[in-house]
């Protein structure tokens, strides 16, 4: 019966078909740009840009405060601007530490938490915190959905014409310069876009949840995946099923819908590494078997 309702009202409340169609999309450029970070060894880039991210909105709101409204109508739009601001700080702390990248990530994220801090106490707005931290996919409004569309098209465009020399760069620079490809360029590209990605997921998610629904599909595809493309494609499938698990639970049992998606992830990797623990198990056995033979 739960679920039958479930399934009525979504085609019966306007807010509840918004945030699933914006569900599935998030379940396709989450896992799509998380791959390529993970590859990078940047996992934890979505919570430093997520915090960056954050400075926009906050200084959002203290603009707001000041009596220009619009930014606090469109509090997200800055944080676009300043998730940009903040990709590129990374690439620019990343090439003045090449031996010791992961810096650059704790010297913006550093930034980014100290003036968000700021800007929300100059605008008395630190009791909104938690509506940015954990975010919540049933607030994403018609407006936030053209957005999101805006931005998957935008993703898959750039993939046609530059995912091979992306990827390439991301698994390894020097042959990439061996190849021809301009590194630096596809690297900005590639932090812009992800950087674009991350504000947008950040409504639906919140800053403390971005990094998880970027990196545990991928982590559960890396289980099962036979080559790079293989990988994407199931951790996208992992992707759309926590989100529609997800959803359900939230509307079952009146839980945060970020939290109820990323629960669901956690659950699907645990269950794929137990099953292919199994699987090997039961592999070096027969093998075994065989040679006693």
């Amino acid at each position: 019966m739960m679920t039958l309702s479930f399934i009525t009202d979504i085609f019966k409340y306007d807010f509840l078909l918004i945030a699933l169609i914006a569900g599935f999309i998030l379940g396709i450029l989450a896992p799509l740009l998380g791959s390529i970070v993970v590859v990078r060894r940047l996992s934890f880039i979505a919570d430093t840009l997520g915090h960056f991210s954050l400075v926009g909105i906050s200084f959002s709101l203290f603009l707001s405060s000041l009596g220009f409204k619009f930014f606090f109508e469109n509090e997200f739009l800055l944080g676009v601007v300043f998730s940009v601001i903040g990709g590129l700080l990374i690439e620019f702390f990343r090439r003045s530490y090449k031996n010791y990248k992961e810096i650059s990530m704790v010297i913006v994220i550093s930034l980014g938490a100290a003036l968000s801090a700021i800007f929300f106490a100059l605008a008395s707005a630190t009791g909104s915190l938690y509506e940015y931290l954990f975010g919540s996919i049933l607030t994403i409004g018609f407006d936030s959905l053209l957005v999101i569309i805006a931005t998957l098209i935008v993703v898959i465009i750039v993939f046609i014409l530059f995912g091979k020399k992306i990827i390439a760069v991301s698994f390894d620079e020097m042959n990439a310069k061996f190849m021809g490809i301009n590194v630096g360029i596809f690297q900005i590209i590639f932090m812009v876009m992800l950087s674009i990605v991350v504000s947008v997921l950040l409504e639906a998610a919140g800053v403390l949840l971005i990094s998880s629904l970027m990196v545990i599909p991928v982590a559960a595809g890396m289980r099962i995946g036979w080559s790079y493309k293989s990988t994407v494609i199931i951790a996208i499938i992992f992707s759309e099923l926590s989100v529609l698990v997800g959803f359900w639970l939230t509307y079952s049992v009146s839980i945060p819908s970020g939290a109820a998606i990323v629960s669901v992830n956690i659950f699907i990797l645990l269950l794929v590494a137990f099953i292919k623990r199994i699987i090997n198990i039961k592999r070096i056995k027969k093998t075994v078997n065989k040679r006693e033979i």
